[in-house]
């Protein structure tokens, strides 16, 4: 199946934004397990539970990229191409699930937290914090439409709020204050990464039920076809996603006895895509019925 430059060179470069994502996430991973164990800092655990799920959402949405690459098939004419989709729905569960665990085992260690190393935590905290910023950065710069992209962009800004939740533990820790705040900011933490997972739940599941695009009036546009020449009516007109950058309309079209139905197709197909951005379309174009047919079909 032939594959679009454009969609083409916008995998290849959210895939190397990726990888640079997944190396500092490794690294960030390592020191804060190291660091909440010797620290005895959920903050610092809880953020690396985190982390690890960003390294996984990484993982899952380079393994997705790249089997969304291969060619079609007679048996799966559009490719792998929603293995995007998934991923990114994948990641968004994934998000909630870290948010329970956290909030679970913040709430456990409320009654009696134990003794934290406030210095030890502020340290690994401000080096997270870097990292996350860096990762941010560079995946904040890709496509934004990709989906695969965005879930794994939501996890690293989740992560660096995160991190932020870290340093504020580590310095009241520091200045005196109670042990009890390394757990609320643990729960502060699990809230935020749940409020990250709505958008990243929501927006592949829409595409996975094939709704019509978030930015999309379909009204609006069933009267923009409506008013190129020689159409009479639209019905039947539908509008979808199958993954970031690729968006699909079928539709039946009346047009006025004796029209040319393949210029007012090709007029169609050119509105659709300077206007509306859509290139993938199937238009079945039909003649209105006469008023011979009428009384033909008229009930005796």
């Amino acid at each position: 199946m032939f594959e679009e430059p454009a969609l083409d060179a916008r995998r290849g470069d959210s895939r190397r934004r990726m990888l640079v994502a997944l190396a500092i996430n490794l690294a960030l991973l390592v020191a804060e397990v190291v660091g909440g164990i010797l620290t005895g800092s959920l903050a610092l655990l809880a953020d690396a539970g985190h982390v690890l799920s960003d390294a996984g959402a990484i993982g899952l949405a380079l393994g997705a990229a790249a089997l969304a690459a291969r060619p079609g098939s007679s048996r799966r004419t559009y490719g792998y191409q929603r293995t995007e989709v998934l991923a990114a729905f994948a990641n968004g569960v994934t998000l909630v699930v870290v948010a329970v665990l956290v909030a679970v085992a913040a709430i456990g260690r409320l009654g009696d937290p134990p003794s934290v190393d406030g210095a030890g935590v502020l340290v690994l905290g401000v080096l997270s914090l870097a990292g996350n910023l860096v990762a941010t950065a560079v995946l904040a710069g890709g496509e934004r439409s990709d989906l695969n992209l965005e879930g794994v962009l939501r996890h690293s800004f989740a992560d660096a709020l995160g991190s932020l939740g870290v340093v504020i533990a580590g310095t009241v820790i520091l200045a005196g204050g109670p042990a009890a705040i390394d757990s609320i900011v643990s729960l502060l933490i699990a809230g935020l990464i749940l409020a990250s997972s709505w958008k990243l739940i929501k927006e592949p599941l829409d595409v996975l039920m094939e709704a019509a695009p978030s930015d999309l009036d379909v009204d609006s546009l069933g009267g923009a076809l409506c008013s190129v020449e020689w159409v009479r009516s639209v019905h039947d007109l539908h509008v979808w996603t199958l993954t970031a950058g690729f968006r699909a309309l079928s539709a039946h079209v009346v047009v006025e006895r004796g029209a040319d139905r393949d210029l007012a197709a090709r007029r169609l197909e050119v509105l659709l895509r300077e206007r509306y951005g859509i290139e993938h379309t199937t238009l079945q174009m039909e003649e209105e019925a006469g008023e011979e047919l009428l009384e033909l079909e008229r009930p005796r």
